[in-house]
C-alpha cells in the first residue's frame, strides 16, 4: 500500500508536473500524510479515469430505478446482514489496499471525533456511544456501515437531549481534552493485495451504494443517504469547543436540514469520508499543539 514516502520521493517534472504530487504537497487543509497519499494514489488509478464515468452514470440510474420500486414497496427487502456480507466480500476481494485503508480510518476517526465532544461537552456524562474501531475488513461482517449511520444521528438526539435537560450548550473550551484523539498510526491488518484488487474508492462506492439500497429498507437508506450531511453539524461541535471556525472550509456536505437527492450520495460519502479526515487532522493539530505549550512551560515549584 502506498502511504506518504511514496511522493515524497517523486521529483517534479516542470513539463509535466502531477496533479496529484502537487496535491500532495499543499498543506492548505490539515490531514494525515498517509491518508493523503492513500486517497490521491487511489484516486490516480485508471479505474477512476476511464472505468468511474461510466460505473457512475449506470449506478445512479441504479438508485433511481431502486427508488421508484421502494416508493412502492419500501420495506419488503431488509438484510442488513447480507448487505454486510456483499460489502465484505467487495472489500476483501475487489477494493485496493489504499481504499481498504480509508474506509476502515473512516469509522475509527468517526468515533474518536464524537468521543472528543463528549468529553469536552461538561456535566454531560450520560450519553450512550457504541465506538467503532475496525482493524480489519472481518468487522465489517458486523453491520459497521448501517451502525456507523446509526451512531451519528443517536449521538446528536442524546447529546441535546442532555444539553437541554441541563440548560447546557456547547460552549469553548480552553484546555480541551483531547484524549481520545490517536496522534499516531492505527493498528490496521495487512490488507489483501492482488490483481483482482484493482477498484479504486469512488468507483467502488458508486457500485456499492444501488447494493447498500437494494438490501435496506426505504427509510434505512434514506436516513443514511442524509447522514452524510452531517459533517457540518459534527464540525461545529468541535470547532465551538475549540473555539476555531473558520478551520472549518474544507466541510462542504452543505447542511442537512436541505437534504440531497439520493442519487448523490456516493459522491457526498467521498465528502464525508474527506470531512472527517481533515476533522480528525485539525484535532490531532490542536492536541500536538496544546501537548508542545504544556512542555514549554516552567516546572511549578
Amino acid at each position: 500500500m502506498k502511504d506518504s514516502a511514496y511522493f515524497e520521493q517523486l521529483e517534479n517534472n516542470p513539463r509535466d508536473p502531477s496533479h496529484w504530487h502537487a496535491l500532495f504537497l499543499d498543506h492548505s487543509i490539515p490531514f494525515n500524510p498517509d491518508a493523503k497519499a492513500a486517497f490521491l494514489y487511489d484516486s490516480g488509478r485508471r479505474t477512476k479515469q476511464f472505468l468511474y464515468p461510466f460505473v457512475k452514470v449506470f449506478a445512479r440510474l441504479g438508485i433511481i430505478l431502486l427508488q421508484v420500486f421502494k416508493a412502492i414497496v419500501p420495506n419488503v427487502i431488509n438484510a442488513p446482514q447480507r448487505l454486510h456480507r456483499w460489502l465484505y466480500r467487495g472489500m476483501k476481494y475487489c477494493i485496493t489496499p489504499e481504499a481498504n485503508f480509508l474506509i476502515l480510518r473512516h469509522f475509527y476517526l468517526g468515533s474518536e471525533v464524537l468521543r472528543f465532544i463528549k468529553d469536552n461537552v461538561k456535566e454531560i456524562d450520560d450519553i450512550p456511544m457504541h465506538p467503532l474501531k475496525p482493524v480489519s475488513i472481518n468487522a465489517v461482517k458486523d453491520n459497521l456501515f448501517l451502525q456507523h449511520d446509526l451512531n451519528l444521528y443517536n449521538f446528536i438526539i442524546n447529546l441535546n437531549n442532555a444539553l437541554k435537560a441541563k440548560g447546557k450548550s456547547i460552549t469553548k473550551v480552553d484546555n480541551p481534552d483531547f484524549s481520545a484523539i490517536s496522534t499516531g498510526p492505527l493498528p490496521f491488518e495487512t490488507f489483501r493485495n492482488k490483481w483482482t484488487n484493482c477498484l479504486d474508492l469512488a468507483t467502488a462506492i458508486e457500485i456499492f451504494t444501488p447494493v447498500y439500497q437494494f438490501f435496506l429498507t426505504d427509510s434505512d437508506f434514506w436516513r443514511a443517504s442524509n447522514s452524510l450531511q452531517l459533517d457540518e453539524v459534527i464540525g461545529l461541535y468541535a470547532a465551538t469547543i475549540m473555539d476555531c471556525p473558520e478551520r472549518l472550509v474544507a466541510l462542504n456536505n452543505k447542511h442537512p436540514m436541505i437534504p440531497l437527492p439520493t442519487y448523490g450520495a456516493a459522491f457526498r460519502l467521498i465528502l464525508h469520508g474527506l470531512s472527517t479526515e481533515v476533522l480528525h487532522a485539525l484535532l490531532v493539530e490542536q492536541k500536538l499543539k496544546q501537548a508542545a505549550a504544556t512542555a514549554a512551560l516552567p516546572p511549578s515549584s
